[in-house]
């Protein structure tokens, strides 16, 4: 099998697939089954691109800096995703993910968030759109981001602070998982990263390609031709997929994905 293709069981060749608890198997099987006919659905996608053209701001610019191109002897061009509506990429899965919520019928999305881009995305995805929106997020990491807490509230999100164990992230997202299976009927988990079980890292890279797309046209307005590296941070992977997986069938593009090495 391609390993760049995924299989009706959530694999990437020997990736991926959902190792969960039992309860929760058979609404992924749910919701994989269901997913790939409404996203593929050209009513859904009118919708989808027309709220990132109209309310995020889309397509995002693609910016050549001169300066950084000049020090360091090539052309170095930037996708400028820190101008969309609400400041990051993050805002392109939320819209789709809240959009699915709403096609499913649920009331209700429910997410972790660390630093609080994804939980300020969904929240205004979700006020956006009309549904509940329930953010768990650790205490240290609330003290830490009042800003976006504060925009979170704005908003009409929940805020669930959680002050099990460390405090952070981890914590968060053990803490949203066990309230979406209280609120399995009603609710959506919507993730923020390219992790979990299937369907949800294809589901983050379905809605974050948008990114890689875009690019490729523009480059190809602005050079004439794609470029010999694109280089993405890594965190949790959805920017990084949302650039990378448009170009993965470029053999002359080199694919360079930057991750902090942390301490310790």
């Amino acid at each position: 099998m391609n390993p760049y293709q995924i299989d009706q069981n959530g694999f990437y060749g020997a990736f991926g697939g959902a190792y969960v608890p039992e309860q929760l198997h058979a609404v992924l099987q749910e919701l994989q089954s269901q997913y790939r006919d409404i996203i593929e659905s050209p009513a859904f996608q009118r919708e989808f691109h027309t709220l990132l053209r109209d309310y995020v701001g889309r397509p995002s610019p693609l910016y050549h800096a001169r300066r950084l191109s000049e020090k360091y002897g090539c052309k170095l061009y930037l996708k400028r995703e820190d101008l969309n509506h609400t400041g990051a990429h993050k805002i392109n899965h939320c819209i789709g993910e809240v959009l699915l919520a709403k096609k499913l019928g649920k009331k209700k999305v429910i997410a972790e968030t660390g630093a609080g881009q994804h939980g300020v995305a969904l929240a205004t995805a979700a006020a956006l759109l009309g549904l509940e929106c329930e953010i768990h997020m650790g205490v240290v990491d609330i003290a830490k981001e009042h800003p976006n807490v504060s925009r979170m509230k704005i908003l009409g999100a929940k805020l669930v602070p959680v002050s099990a164990g460390a405090g952070t992230l981890k914590e968060a997202v053990d803490s949203a998982f066990a309230a979406y299976l209280e609120q399995i009927d009603s609710s959506m988990f919507a993730i923020g990263s390219v992790v979990g079980p299937a369907p949800y890292p294809e589901m983050v890279r379905d809605f974050q390609c948008v990114i890689g797309n875009e690019a490729k046209a523009q480059m190809q307005e602005a050079i004439g031709r794609q470029p010999d590296v694109a280089v993405a941070c890594v965190g949790g992977g959805s920017n990084a997929i949302g650039l990378f997986h448009p170009y993965i069938g470029e053999e002359n593009v080199r694919l360079i994905g930057v991750e902090a090495g942390g301490l310790g």
